[in-house]
């Protein structure tokens, strides 16, 4: 099973989700991307819930991207997942100060508020040093424009790591990624 974590105001339902969702669809792999809550803590729960409730006899793996790819990198090093980041957030109890009041969802326009305490319960989900680092896959493109790729470049330096010039904080054409994307995914690897 692979579980799609989408960022910050974004969907399960959103573009890259669709587009991770249609390629596993194809390729006969569990996939879910669902909609998270807003709460930080709502959203953990609920991805924990996801994880646990799955046979402990498959492979579950994570891809997350930006504010998605900080939940999949606690979820990982607490289950010891393969994951999969694109243009992860590092510290967004720094960034998300900003977004604090009325949000609009990127997907559907519906508005959410976004709260201080969200800010600072982001904080205990921090993971301050990397330990299973080869578990983890990190796609950056330089040319994003809501974070420094480079907090995720040195945070994850000893992962398996790919920075492409340009670019942007989507990600521009991750479709090209998806063959290599699944063979880290399911690969065996040990901690």
């Amino acid at each position: 099973m692979i579980i799609y974590i989408h960022g910050f105001a974004s969907s399960g339902m959103g573009a890259k989700a669709q587009a991770f969702g249609d390629y596993y669809a194809k390729q006969n792999i569990p996939f879910i991307a669902p909609s998270l809550p807003v709460a930080p803590a709502l959203a953990i729960d609920t991805l924990e819930t996801l994880i646990q409730a799955y046979p402990s006899t498959e492979t579950i793996a994570l891809i997350g991207s930006s504010l998605g790819g900080f939940y999949a990198t606690y979820l990982a090093e607490k289950y010891q997942l393969n994951a999969v980041l694109i243009n992860p957030a590092v510290k967004p109890f720094s960034l998300l100060t900003t977004q604090v009041g009325l949000v609009a969802n990127h997907y559907d326009g519906a508005k959410f508020e976004w709260r201080q305490s969200y800010v600072e319960s982001l904080k205990r989900f921090d993971v301050a040093e990397i330990k299973g680092v080869n578990r983890f896959k990190v796609l950056l493109q330089k040319g994003d424009e809501v974070l420094d790729y480079r907090f995720a470049e040195q945070k994850f330096s000893q992962a398996n790591l790919v920075v492409e010039p340009d670019g942007n904080h989507s990600f521009d054409a991750i479709e090209r990624h998806f063959d290599c994307i699944t063979s880290f995914l399911m690969g065996k690897v040990t901690s």
